[in-house]
């Protein structure tokens, strides 16, 4: 029996380059696509699908905020997010929506499947997350921030740590995000703990 998929995606060519390339594939059928919210969450109570490959940008709202709607209807639901932003921030987000992968767009099409029999057979697909070592392009400073960050401290104790103000270490935080382009305080966070940094 194969599973049931609903395809997710703004972009009509993209779905349908997903849907020709699983087309072949043993164990996966497309019921449905959906290039909105809105109709992902007509689509879901239509065809009941087991899986959803999910992009993680659409027009008006995140797929990561839809992956949260889409697990409070359907809880046993496994999604697949494939997202073209090689970004931690973003497959943090996506593991605390309940999604069980996180693939990057431009991987192999064999790499997309095999992460999809993963996800069906019960695992989780996730990237190496991104270790201190593997931020040179950032200071010294940046990185004690972000050790002290991971540790928990606010700003305000940050500051007092390494001798400078509250706003100061605000600015270095904004820095960060622009340099690992993270969108959220959450997810800076997030990165200096799953990367590490303490």
């Amino acid at each position: 029996m194969d599973l049931k998929l609903l395809l997710v995606d703004d972009h009509p060519m993209v779905r349908d380059g997903l849907r020709a390339r699983l087309a072949g594939v043993a164990g996966f059928c497309v019921v449905a696509e959906a290039g909105d919210p809105q109709s992902a969450l007509v689509e879901l109570d239509r065809h009941r699908p087991e899986m959803v490959i999910m992009d993680v940008a659409l027009r008006g709202e995140s797929g990561i905020e839809l992956t949260r709607q889409l697990l409070a209807r359907q809880a046993d639901l496994r999604v697949l997010v494939l997202s073209m932003y090689d970004n931690p921030g973003y497959v943090s987000e996506a593991q605390r929506a309940g999604a069980r992968a996180y693939v990057l767009k431009d991987s192999p099409a064999e790499a997309i499947i095999e992460a999809l029999r993963t996800v069906a057979g019960g695992g989780e697909v996730w990237p190496n997350p991104i270790s201190s070592g593997d931020a040179p392009h950032l200071t010294t400073r940046e990185r004690e921030v972000l050790g002290l960050l991971a540790e928990g401290l606010s700003s305000r104790q940050i500051g007092a740590r390494l001798g400078m103000g509250a706003r100061t270490v605000e600015t270095h935080r904004l820095h960060l995000r622009r340099k690992l382009n993270l969108d959220t305080p959450a997810a800076l966070l997030r990165y200096a703990i799953d990367g590490g940094w303490r």
